[in-house]
């Protein structure tokens, strides 16, 4: 039997990622920044979200002592994430729903230095969002971060996000025309694939076609995580497209 090439599945997700995000490395970047500025060089994250693992991979590989706690529903992601870090006793994955409100009740922690999503979030609609942001304080530490990067619209600069998406596009469909994979046709691949057909085909009886939520402003972020308890919120990296927003309990 062949053995899955795990890396390689992890790099062609990478790949898809940033045919959407071209500065999806710089904003991991900067999120390791902030990880180490305020809560140190060995920290306890919650990888919220985790899909196949992307940040745990550069959280580790930054920083070899730290520990990280995947949590996901989609099971063609996990078992990516999951025959990617087999072995590796730093990193735990579990399976729940982050709109049950029972989600975290399978952590390995009761608290977290550090709580870390990407490109994630933005398909829950403001209400579960909030509700989840009110967990979340109660996860994350006494001066411990939760950072959250995403899209974020501003509605109040309708010029300056129809500018900028027409230029983006522009790009990813020349990027396509020379062979990029989008979203539809990674997943297509990965449907074809003899271990990832299964898990591929029950991720589509969970979420259906992908769907986004509300995608709200930055500033909304930052005023509902200090609503929901934190002391501090703001953005910390932005690209045209994209916002990193960190939060200080």
């Amino acid at each position: 039997m062949t053995k899955t090439d795990w890396a390689g599945w992890q790099q062609s997700w990478d790949r898809q990622q940033e045919w959407y995000m071209p500065d999806r490395e710089e904003r991991f970047r900067v999120m390791l920044d902030m990880v180490e500025a305020l809560v140190g060089p060995e920290p306890r994250v919650l990888d919220l979200a985790c899909g196949t693992g992307s940040i745990t991979s550069r959280l580790l590989r930054r920083f070899p002592g730290a520990t990280s706690t995947g949590v996901d529903l989609d099971p063609a992601l996990l078992a990516i994430a999951e025959g990617s870090f087999a072995g590796d006793e730093r990193v735990t994955f579990v399976t729940a729903d982050l709109k049950d409100p029972t989600w975290a009740a399978d952590l390995p922690y009761d608290t977290y230095d550090a709580v870390l999503t990407a490109t994630a979030l933005h398909w829950l609609h403001s209400e579960p969002l909030t509700a989840l942001y009110g967990q979340l304080a109660g996860l994350v530490r006494d001066g411990g971060v939760f950072m959250n990067a995403d899209h974020m619209i501003d509605e109040t600069t309708p010029r300056i996000n129809a500018a900028e998406r027409a230029h983006r596009h522009a790009a990813m469909d020349r990027a396509k025309d020379a062979g990029a994979l989008d979203w539809a046709a990674w997943w297509a691949v990965a449907g074809a694939d003899p271990v990832l057909a299964e898990p591929t085909a029950r991720r589509f009886e969970i979420y259906g076609e992908h769907a986004d939520g509300d995608m709200p402003s930055p500033r909304w972020h930052a005023d509902t995580l200090r609503a929901a308890g934190f002391g501090e919120a703001r953005p910390v990296w932005a690209s045209p497209s994209d916002t990193l927003l960190l939060a200080v309990k």
